[in-house]
């Protein structure tokens, strides 16, 4: 089992028993996404904000527009920290204090490098689409030229990480067991509905089987 070496950074202190740095669960809870959150600073003012991303072995990859301030800033540190986190269940206690949810989260830290090679940043693109919704990206047309030379593309390579997962029921004080107050979990599941056409699709385009797929991997 490989695992991320534990430092000052990256080291769960609250809720360490939740804790884990085993690489492949991690790459796990970034899989089953593709929304992240990444916090950074612009004119001494923090800013935190959710972007896309895709996965190509420890390297995550995000696009933008050659102006885009968060990436620009990223550049110009070097460095970056990125959440991803999914929401299981609400977990209803006894009493308010005890109230939590169960979840997966993953917190990344890395380097940054600005990508210019043209094939390179088809290749990170490709897999930012892919992440969405897989195979995606070979029934689209060819990028263009002028998309690419527009599109600021970074690379970040995980240095380290951790990540937390609850997936435990209620925990109510012992003496909170006996009241008339129904506890338990809610769960939670994100869910694909039946893929919507655009209205100005012809009428003979039929939903092509990678968008089925993920309906039917994804529906309730």
């Amino acid at each position: 089992m490989k695992e991320y070496l534990k430092t000052d950074l990256n080291t769960v202190k609250r809720g360490a028993n939740r804790a884990t740095y085993d690489v492949k669960q991690i790459y796990e809870i970034l899989d089953a996404g593709f929304i992240g959150f990444i916090g950074y600073t612009f004119q001494n003012r923090v800013i935190s904000l959710p972007m896309a991303y895709g996965r190509i072995g420890d390297k995550l990859y995000l696009h933008g527009s050659q102006k885009n301030k968060m990436l620009l800033a990223l550049i110009e540190i070097k460095e970056i920290s990125m959440t991803v986190m999914h929401l299981d269940g609400l977990v209803l206690a006894r009493s308010g204090l005890h109230h939590s949810v169960n979840y997966r989260s993953a917190t990344l830290f890395g380097k940054v490098n600005l990508i210019n090679n043209v094939s390179k940043k088809v290749k990170i693109l490709k897999s930012v689409i892919n992440q969405m919704i897989p195979n995606r990206w070979d029934s689209l047309r060819t990028i263009s030229d002028k998309e690419i030379e527009r599109t600021l593309v970074l690379e970040m390579t995980i240095e380290t990480a951790s990540a937390k997962i609850r997936e435990a029921g209620v925990k109510d004080e012992k003496s909170d067991l006996d009241l008339p107050i129904w506890a338990g979990i809610m769960p939670i599941k994100q869910i694909a509905e039946f893929p919507i056409g655009d209205e100005l699709l012809a009428k003979n385009i039929e939903i092509p089987k990678h968008v089925m797929d993920y309906y039917t991997d994804n529906k309730l």
